[in-house]
């Protein structure tokens, strides 16, 4: 499915929409440029998911955890990763054993970890200031 929105908090909504679905181990590959709106997503998500704290890019930490919703959120940031290997290195098997929800952030790292199972989300700025086109694969029903 492809959505359009005109302003971050409508990709926000979308976001919690997305994040009021998943279950326990779902994995979310996102694409999109740098300041596409990834991390805006991902806000709306832990909404949706009943997460009330701050959420922002783990640009420098890699990845942050956010619980005290209906499932934790691992939030992950691959920009500064050069291969999954670098992912494992820093437990990826851990979090997904932990069956909460993993966000990624520039997935094309790693993009070979990815399965049909993986819901994938690109964000791409369109041709307003704040338009963006977002493509999800893998939710049915949004």
């Amino acid at each position: 499915m492809t959505y359009t929105t005109y302003a971050p908090e409508e990709t926000e909504s979308l976001g919690e929409r997305l994040g009021a679905q998943v279950g326990p181990g779902t994995v979310i590959a996102f694409t999109g440029d740098l300041g596409a709106g990834k991390t805006a997503f991902t806000r709306g998500l832990a909404r949706g998911l009943g997460i009330r704290g701050r959420v922002t890019s783990p640009t420098f930490t890699i990845v942050d955890e956010h619980t005290g919703g209906r499932l934790p959120l691992f939030h992950f940031d691959l920009y500064r990763l050069s291969s999954a290997d670098d992912l494992f290195d820093i437990g990826w098997e851990d979090y997904l054993a932990r069956n909460g929800v993993c966000a990624v952030e520039w997935s094309e790292v790693a993009s070979e970890l990815w399965d049909e199972t993986t819901l994938r989300v690109d964000i791409r700025r369109g041709t307003q200031d704040n338009e963006r086109t977002i493509t999800i694969e893998g939710a049915e029903g949004l």
